[in-house]
C-alpha cells in the first residue's frame, strides 16, 4: 500500500512573499526556520507526490454553486494566477502534476460520499498554493503537486468533524487505492487568526492561536476536535481563520502522531497569525 511518509501545515499568508520585510527581523527569521524546516523534512521524506489542501477564497467559483472540495487534475500547475502576481512579489512558477493520482482520490473521495469536483485546466491559485510552493522551494524538489482547494468561506461550510472525517477518508484512499510504493505528502495550507476585509482586519487573535497550537502538540485529536470547532475558528476571526479546517483534513489522513510546533509570529503588518506544525509519521 502507499505510505503517507510526510505531513505538517503551515500558514499562507500573502504578506509572507508580497511584503515579508514590513516585519520585525525576528518574526521574518521564525517564518524562515519554519518553512526551511519544513522544506529539510519534505526533501528527507522522499516524497513523489504532495497534496496541498487550501482555501480557494472564492477564486474559482461563483457563490452559488460552490464545491466542498476541488482537486486539481492538471499535468502541470501554473501560478500565480495573473491577476495576484504583483500583490504576491511573485514570478510565475510550474509544478508537475500527477492526474492519475489525482483521478484516485478525487474518485475515491466521491465514492466516499463527499462533494468533490474535478478541475481538469488549470485551476486560478492565489495565496493558497503559491505562498507554499515558494517557501517550500517546491519547483526545485520535482515533487508532484496534486492540489485540493478547499471551500473555507461559502455557507454552508463542512464543520470540523466532517473535515476531520474527509481527511480519514483520505488516508484510506493513500493506503488502500494508490499505488504500493508511491510516497505521499500531505500539507494543510492557512490560518492562523485572521478576518480578511472585516471589521478585524488590522486584529489577530494571538490567545487562539497559541492556544490552538498547543492544542494540536497536546496530540489528542477528540480534544481538537471537541473544541477547536468551526464556531471557534470564526470567533477568532470570520472568513478566514476557519482555514484551519485544512489542517483537520490532514489530521483525520494521519490519525494521532505526536506534533510539534515550529513557530509562531504575531505580526500586523501581515494581517494574519502566522505559524507552522509538523507531524512525526515514524
Amino acid at each position: 500500500m502507499a505510505q503517507i511518509v510526510f505531513a505538517a501545515a503551515a500558514s499562507h499568508a500573502p504578506g509572507l512573499t508580497g511584503w515579508m520585510d514590513k516585519a520585525p527581523v525576528e518574526d521574518q527569521e521564525v517564518v524562515r526556520r519554519a518553512y526551511g524546516e519544513l522544506h529539510e523534512r519534505l526533501v528527507r521524506s522522499r516524497c513523489d507526490v504532495l497534496l496541498v489542501i487550501g482555501n480557494d477564497h472564492l477564486s474559482n467559483y461563483r457563490v452559488s454553486k460552490y464545491p466542498d472540495f476541488t482537486v486539481g487534475m492538471a499535468a502541470e500547475h501554473v501560478g500565480p494566477d495573473d491577476w495576484f502576481r504583483p500583490w504576491l512579489n511573485l514570478s510565475e512558477y510550474r509544478l508537475p502534476g500527477a492526474p492519475e493520482v489525482a483521478a484516485t482520490v478525487a474518485d475515491g473521495l466521491s465514492r466516499r460520499g463527499h462533494d468533490v469536483t474535478r478541475a481538469y485546466d488549470n485551476l486560478r491559485f492565489d495565496d493558497n498554493i503559491s505562498v507554499p510552493t515558494a517557501l517550500l522551494r517546491l519547483p526545485e524538489t520535482g515533487i508532484a503537486v496534486i492540489p485540493i482547494l478547499q471551500n473555507c468561506t461559502v455557507p454552508p461550510i463542512l464543520d470540523e468533524r466532517r473535515c476531520y472525517a474527509v481527511g480519514q477518508a483520505l488516508g484510506e484512499l493513500v493506503r488502500e487505492g494508490l499505488p504500493p510504493d508511491l510516497r505521499v505528502g500531505l500539507l494543510g495550507s492557512g490560518g492562523l487568526s485572521h478576518e480578511p476585509g472585516g471589521p478585524r482586519y488590522l486584529q489577530i487573535d494571538e490567545d487562539f492561536d497559541r492556544w490552538f497550537l498547543r492544542l494540536l502538540e497536546a496530540g489528542d485529536h477528540g480534544a481538537v476536535l471537541e473544541q477547536a470547532t468551526l464556531e471557534r475558528m470564526e470567533t477568532a476571526g470570520s472568513g478566514g481563520t476557519a482555514e484551519l479546517l485544512s489542517w483537520l483534513v490532514v489530521m483525520g489522513a494521519i490519525g494521532e502522531h505526536p506534533c510539534t510546533a515550529l513557530g509562531y509570529a504575531c505580526v500586523s503588518q501581515w494581517r494574519c497569525g502566522v505559524g507552522a506544525v509538523t507531524w512525526e509519521l515514524a
